[in-house]
């Protein structure tokens, strides 16, 4: 922003100076042209009435000398003809005396009674030379013709010098307006820079630097405070909700666990009538506890700011294909892991156990007996072939499959399908995609070529996405297990 303010600002102090300079330039090369011509044609008509008046009393023999000491002092040739056109001197000796030069442009205008003032170029490479014709005296009869013949040189050497002055000063004017120039724009830019380290700050969840209030224009001061105002208000938001997801979880667990044990005391009490009404009371309990911890875990991660870390996707999906193998087996479903070894990826710290944890809660709870759920993880290229691949990580069950309107709203919050069971809270998918998306992948849900759902998540590789990596603590851990401990294999389903 501050080049192109500067640029901007040259550009305008740059037309300005060749609106000014070019013109006076131009102006003064054909005035100096003008006035020496002006002047040389004065003197000429001077010298020739001097040679006139010598003619006139036969002093014709002092023309050389007094044509030689006229070009000594205007530094000039002179060439002096009589009425019809003969030469009689030429200080610069390229006519001889008695040569006839009336057929010449110059000397026959001046033969006429008009004089003649004209550039040509000179003998020397790129030498002009001003010819200036005179008649000597004002009768019908032209007595004598004076030709006056300078070098241009010097003058053009003058004018050179001063389009040179006209470059320096512009030079100089365009370094004065850059320094000028560069310390408004900084004083405008600097506090847009300051606004914009802000709010990367607050992107990342705390300003630890907030703008200045008192630098820059009226306009921007006040942009930066509304925008300290803003973020502070946000900040407060966001350790109320911190607190609020913190003190919720501590004063939900009590008492629904007191609750559920209520409840359990009942049963030796209970008729046996009773019993059927007392297990779908511990089941709406053990829903609503369920609901709790996705509600908590779903505000944890929505205010937590924690910078992916590069995970080993086969490793993780062997681990938890390991711990959900002895659920599966008592529902007669076999678990299937396939795919590339050594993909690492970027993930939330404990994100990727607990995506597969819910995906495969929820294909196993929908798959028949016989059959079996397969992990597999592929490396895929996008599709412009430029940006980094992709790793996928596929948990295909054979189940019997959701419609498209299905899958489109399976990743609504409380949305359960028509036909799921009434165990399931609804927020598993959504934990799945807030999850996938906070390292940046994502998660669909696609149809199965030989029947039942394809839960697909793509997640960046580790290895050809460069990333800054931020260490793991221990409240890391924390947080993620705590966001994790709603989810096992008794797990909901949508």
């Amino acid at each position: 922003m501050t080049r192109r303010l500067l640029l901007s600002h040259l550009s305008l102090i740059l037309l300005v100076l060749l609106a000014l300079e070019v013109p006076f330039g131009v102006f003064y090369g054909r005035s100096e042209l003008s006035r020496f011509s002006h002047a040389a044609q004065q003197s000429a008509m001077t010298l020739a009435a001097v040679c006139e008046e010598k003619m006139e009393h036969g002093l014709s023999a002092d023309l050389p000398d007094v044509a030689r000491d006229y070009g000594r002092r205007t530094h000039s040739r002179v060439l002096v003809t009589g009425h019809e056109g003969a030469v009689l001197t030429d200080t610069a000796a390229r006519a001889p005396v008695g040569e006839n030069l009336s057929a010449e442009a110059d000397i026959s205008t001046a033969l006429s009674g008009h004089p003649a003032v004209v550039t040509r170029d000179g003998p020397a490479p790129g030498g002009e030379v001003l010819f200036v014709t005179v008649p000597g005296g004002s009768a019908a009869t032209v007595p004598c013709v004076v030709r006056t013949v300078y070098a241009l040189g010097p003058l053009r050497a003058r004018v050179h010098t001063v389009w040179l002055v006209l470059g320096v000063v512009g030079l100089g004017v365009l370094a004065t307006v850059s320094l000028i120039g560069f310390a408004l724009a900084r004083s405008i830019t600097r506090p847009v820079q300051a606004l914009e380290r802000a709010t990367a700050q607050l992107a990342e969840g705390r300003i630890t630097d907030p703008p200045a209030t008192d630098h820059g224009p009226p306009e921007l001061r006040r942009l930066a405070a509304s925008f300290t105002r803003t973020a502070t208000r946000l900040q407060h938001l966001l350790q109320a909700q911190q607190a609020f997801s913190s003190e919720v979880s501590h004063q939900l667990k009590t008492p629904l666990t007191a609750l559920r044990l209520r409840l359990e005391n009942f049963e030796p009490y209970l008729a046996p009538c009773a019993q059927d009404s007392l297990d779908q009371a511990l089941a709406e309990m053990e829903r609503l506890s369920r609901m709790v911890q996705g509600l908590l875990a779903l505000a944890r991660l929505e205010a937590s700011a924690i910078s992916p870390v590069a995970v080993g996707l086969d490793a993780v999906v062997a681990d938890r294909a390991a711990v959900w193998t002895a659920f599966a087996e008592e529902q007669g479903v076999g678990i299937t892991v396939s795919g590339s070894a050594g993909v690492r990826v970027w993930a939330v710290p404990g994100a990727l156990e607990q995506i597969i944890d819910n995906l495969l809660s929820n294909a196993l709870r929908v798959s028949p007996p016989g059959t079996a759920v397969t992990l597999a993880t592929v490396t895929a290229q996008r599709e412009n072939g430029r940006t980094p691949p992709v790793a996928e990580l596929h948990v295909v069950d054979q189940g019997p499959g959701m419609t498209e309107a299905d899958r489109a709203r399976a990743f609504d919050r409380f949305w359960r399908a028509p036909d799921a069971d009434h165990d399931g809270t609804g927020l598993g998918l959504p934990v799945v995609r807030r999850l996938a998306h906070a390292g940046g992948g994502d998660v669909t849900l696609e149809a199965a070529p030989g029947g039942g759902l394809d839960a697909v998540v793509r997640l960046r590789c580790a290895d050809s996405h460069p990333h800054r990596e931020r260490p793991v603590t221990s409240a890391d851990r924390r947080g993620h297990r705590s966001t994790q401990s709603g989810v096992g294999p008794a797990g909901g389903r949508p």
